[in-house]
């Protein structure tokens, strides 16, 4: 929960301190703190995060350490005299100095690394196969095609320059963020898989351009091995690249201006399993950053786990890590000289605001997730075959499956080793996937992202500050019991009034009269709503299987209104006011109907909020359940004549039959249970309800406004061109109606075409330009597209 730093200043080490501002507070700030009174403690315990999956690394889990004793948090920017051998005025003028120089680098010089990666197998096959020197010539041309990736692979970790970045990197993150803190509970774990397991791996989920630097100076600061890091940036600047490169960054080659234009080429793809093989067998750690959405950086993963199928690369320990931020900056930006230099002549006026909150989970091995199979792929079915029969021939039943999603490992043209067969791919999939889950389980909710996600899904026409704060106190409750840590600490309206600090420019401030209390609500432009969209994800997430549920309940109400429409069930046409007004849901759900919506909207949902480990048909049956644990339904028993407990008095005695029967079956005398659910009647379910089916409705709505699109769509267009049109219709219709501009980002496009074309409904065709999406002719009738968006529209929660 949350913690109070205590009035001597000797607990900065074991607690977060209380949320406070720097400068002087403005008008609607004070009245906040004036009209809003709460208790200042929630308690002393916080749940614990990033443990091993129980199914697919059952023997690392074995090794988690005794969760008794609180070690508390450090704040990396907060570096003190005490932290130094020595005391005294002048060390506590230059004890940063004194701090980093003082901490234990390990260095890692190229040697002949360089030789040996030119020299490998990989690397001469690719060069004999592609560029094949003419008779009589030596293969000086060919080794001349490897000056590119020279500087890549003499990337090394210079100890006097790493100390000298890391006290640079110390000043300048103190400028720009008030503290970042570090779960000192985590640590033990990573020292002990250091020293006795083998080489470590951290994988995070790409967010912001400070992810590659946190992560090296947290561990640096902590005595841990600074890991090479993978840099997906495109640096320009010679003298940049080759200071970045000194302290372990692997960069793009200058000639390519993005990643996946550098994954094209065969040759940069088997100098970088190479190297990744070198580095791994000098004992070096890696540290790799995967986009959620497109699975950008997890061909890295992917060329790990060719080595350790190979036998090159004995084992690794794959560490998630969660970042959570206050506010999250940019992440494509072009670094060059110029930029850097006026950004750093801009930090001494710029003040610091927000908090960064690092979580590791606990280290397990990708061996035994491989070889053990555990994580199982067996179950992928292509998402047309899941749901297209029930779209268009509304067919009762799904086809029990797990969606695959092999596109999440983008390769358009792999190098020769790592051509694999369809569920090696899908394997490799289905790790990212998991690590991508894991890295977002273990991430800390802000406060940014309590007060983002309630002013977006359940106060979006405005809220007083009074009830801000009681749905505050409310969601960190429902988050902490579901064992998800927060990034934060303080009174609530400590909380309330910072989080209003950092996300007043997208936000609303009025002060009506007749209220006499503060009235906020959030900005209706684009770059506002889709801040908030993105610092609620988060929460989203944490809350995903009540979501599922909710969106399942909606779904079935919409059939409900088809029906017949009651007065007591919400429509299109029906005003919020009124349904708020009357809220007495007399509607029974099945329980196998309600499961069955749930798991076909588990097929839609984008990576990364499910574990590939876990069976769709679970997850459904999960979701319904926390409804049922949260208060929103109620289980009924069907009705009976005879009591289920009751034995003796069934009107069929009980059949004996002898043992060596070949069909006997304790199941022949057993009836089968089903069971119904109805609302909660109290006002606040419904009003929770509606909460969390609004959650999903920014990714939903996206899907919808793209199918109806594709009318616009003649001939096959150039896949960026297609991804551009669609994004630019969807910021269109959202202009169009002034809101749900969450649905209109350039990640919303991208996850809606990428579903599409798992559904049949864009076909993708290569050519020599490049890939082309098209209709594919089912869908190419209005018929068939207006099927396919009714079907998405009926868990959209308008």
């Amino acid at each position: 929960m949350m913690f109070e730093e205590k009035e001597d200043g000797t607990n900065n080490d074991t607690s977060l301190s209380p949320i406070q501002q720097k400068r002087p507070a403005l008008s609607w700030e004070l009245k906040i703190k004036k009209k809003v009174t709460v208790p200042s403690r929630l308690g002393m315990l916080r749940p614990f995060m990033g443990q091993c999956c129980h199914q697919c690394t059952p023997d690392s889990l074995c090794k988690m350490r005794d969760q008794n004793t609180f070690l508390g948090f450090h704040n990396l920017l907060n570096v003190s005299e005490r932290q130094t051998r020595y005391r005294g005025w002048l060390v506590r003028r230059v004890c940063c100095v004194l701090f980093v120089s003082g901490c234990k680098v390990y260095g890692s010089p190229v040697g002949d690394r360089l030789e040996r990666v030119c020299q490998s197998n990989r690397v001469r096959k690719v060069l004999g196969e592609s560029h094949k020197a003419p008779e009589g010539e030596d293969s000086r041309g060919q080794h001349s095609l490897l000056s590119p990736f020279l500087p890549l692979i003499s990337t090394c970790i210079s100890s006097g320059l790493l100390r000298f970045m890391s006290w640079v990197m110390l000043k300048m993150f103190s400028c720009v963020f008030g503290s970042i803190q570090v779960n000192k509970n985590h640590l033990p774990a990573l020292h002990r898989a250091a020293q006795e397991g083998p080489p470590p791996v951290y994988v995070y989920v790409r967010q912001s351009v400070t992810d590659c630097a946190l992560i090296p100076l947290l561990l640096l600061c902590h005595g841990l091995r600074v890991p090479y890091t993978v840099c997906p940036l495109h640096i320009k600047s010679s003298i940049l690249r080759s200071i970045l490169q000194k302290v372990g960054v692997v960069l793009l080659p200058p000639s390519a201006a993005t990643e996946l234009e550098a994954e094209t080429d065969p040759l940069y793809s088997a100098v970088m399993t190479s190297l990744v093989r070198e580095l791994l067998h000098e004992g070096q750690a890696l540290s790799i950053g995967v986009s959620a959405e497109s699975g950008h950086g997890g061909q890295w993963l992917d060329r790990i786990r060719q080595l350790i199928k190979e036998g090159s690369v004995p084992d690794v320990s794959l560490v998630p890590v969660g970042i959570s931020y206050d506010c999250v900056t940019r992440t494509n930006v072009k670094v060059g000289s110029e930029s850097l230099f006026k950004w750093l002549l801009a930090l001494p006026w710029r003040r610091p605001e927000g908090t960064v909150m690092i979580h590791f989970s606990q280290p397990f091995s990708l061996k035994e997730m491989y070889k053990s199979g555990r994580c199982r792929v067996d179950g992928w079915i292509p998402l047309q075959d899941l749901l297209l029969p029930v779209i268009l021939n509304n067919r009762a039943c799904s086809v029990f499956g797990k969606r695959r999603m092999s596109w999440f490992l983008p390769t358009l043209h792999p190098a020769p080793e790592l051509e694999d067969s369809h569920s090696e791919r899908d394997l490799s999939a289905a790790i990212i996937l998991h690590l991508v889950f894991s890295a977002a389980s273990c991430t800390a909710v802000m406060s940014t992202s309590l007060v983002s996600s309630l002013m977006l899904y359940k106060h979006r026409e405005g809220v007083s500050t009074s009830v801000l704060c009681r749905d505050v106190a409310w969601l960190l409750e429902e988050l902490v019991f579901r064992n998800r840590d927060v990034g934060f600490g303080g009174t609530i309206p400590e909380i309330v009034h910072y989080s209003l600090s950092m996300l007043a420019p997208h936000l609303i401030f009025a002060a009506p009269p007749s209220w006499g209390e503060l009235l906020i609500l959030p900005r209706p432009s684009l770059a506002s709503i889709f801040h908030l969209s993105l610092q609620a994800k988060i929460v989203t997430h944490a809350l995903i299987l009540e979501v599922i549920g909710a969106c399942a309940v909606s779904a079935m109400l919409c059939e409900v209104v088809l029906c017949g429409v009651s007065g007591t069930v919400r429509t299109d046409s029906v005003k919020a006011e009124e349904v708020r007004g009357d809220m007495e849901f007399d509607v029974v759900l099945g329980q196998s109907e309600l499961t069955e919506k749930a798991l076909q909207l588990c097929h839609l949902l984008p990576p990364g909020f499910m574990p590939p480990c876990q069976s769709a048909q679970s997850l459904a049956l999960d979701a319904v359940d926390s409804l049922v644990r949260c208060g929103i339904l109620i289980m009924e028993e069907a009705p009976r004549n005879v009591p289920v407990c009751d034995f003796w008095k069934r009107e069929e005695a009980l059949k004996w039959t002898t043992s060596d029967d070949p069909y006997c079956s304790d199941s022949d005398c057993e009836e089968e249970d089903l069971c119904s659910y109805k609302i909660s009647q109290p006002k606040q379910c419904p009003e929770m309800l509606f909460f969390l089916c609004r959650m999903l409705a920014g990714h939903l709505r996206a899907l919808c406004w793209t199918t109806s699109a594709l009318d616009r769509i003649d001939s096959p267009l150039a896949e960026e061109e297609f991804l551009s049109l669609m994004h630019s219709h969807l910021c269109e219709t959202a202009n169009q109606k002034k809101q749900h501009y969450e649905s209109c980002s350039e990640e919303a496009a991208r996850t809606a075409v990428r579903t599409l074309i798992d559904l049949g409904v864009l076909l993708q065709m290569r050519e020599t330009g490049g890939i082309f999406l098209g209709v594919s002719p089912l869908f190419q009738l209005s018929e068939n597209r207006q099927k396919l968006q009714c079907f998405i529209s009926q868990y959209l929660y308008n």
